[in-house]
């Protein structure tokens, strides 16, 4: 049971801390409400599914040991977080023709948590820090699998609501731009201090 409350804290820790997934949940709640995020969320949860299974089953280590793999993966994984970053704080301020705007889809989602290099991270992290079934390698997976489920689904509405709660901020022209500005700044350091380690 403690082994148990310790992967879910530290779950939360991870998952929930600024990142990538969690800050364009942020910005998709604050610009479309929380509503209308909830395809993008659901697609989040679903790649850091795909994510869970790829760290649990070593082919991310297989792949990084391929000589001149891991700056080329890294390479890639900076220049879309520094595009998306860009499209973050660019943003122009929402207007009465917002509603109007397409949000991101269940796709973008997927893709985010894919190339996300804190959820790898973090993910390795967790999985190899802790033994929740111990003596049955497979049963301790599909025990982790499913706990952080739980914990990021609870972190993603968080951040998705959070968002939503400051769609009036986005609305005026000055304070727009600040947050924009400060969510682009948080992703990019998010994606710098995954990309160290």
């Amino acid at each position: 049971m403690q082994e148990l409350l310790g992967f879910v804290a530290a779950g939360f820790a991870l998952a929930g801390s600024p990142g990538p997934n969690t800050l364009s949940l942020a910005a998709t709640g604050a610009a479309f409400g929380a509503r209308r995020g909830i395809a993008y969320m659901a697609g989040l949860n679903i790649g850091m599914l795909v994510v869970m299974a790829i760290t649990a089953s070593g082919v991310i280590g297989i792949l990084l040991a391929v000589p001149g793999t891991k700056p080329a993966v890294t390479a890639a994984a900076a220049a879309y977080f520094v595009y998306l970053a860009w499209r973050i704080a660019t943003a122009p301020a929402l207007g009465e023709q917002a509603g109007d705007r397409r949000q991101p889809s269940f796709l973008a989602g997927v893709v985010l948590s894919l190339v996300n290099p804190k959820a790898y991270a973090a993910m390795a992290a967790l999985f190899s820090g802790f033994v929740l079934v111990s003596g049955r390698i497979e049963l301790d997976v599909a025990a982790k699998i499913a706990v952080l489920a739980v914990v990021i689904t609870a972190v993603n509405l968080a951040w998705l609501a959070t968002g939503a709660a400051l769609t009036r901020l986005f609305r005026d022209p000055s304070a727009n731009r600040a947050i924009n500005l400060g969510f682009a700044a948080l992703l990019l350091a998010s994606v710098g201090f995954a990309l160290a380690f």
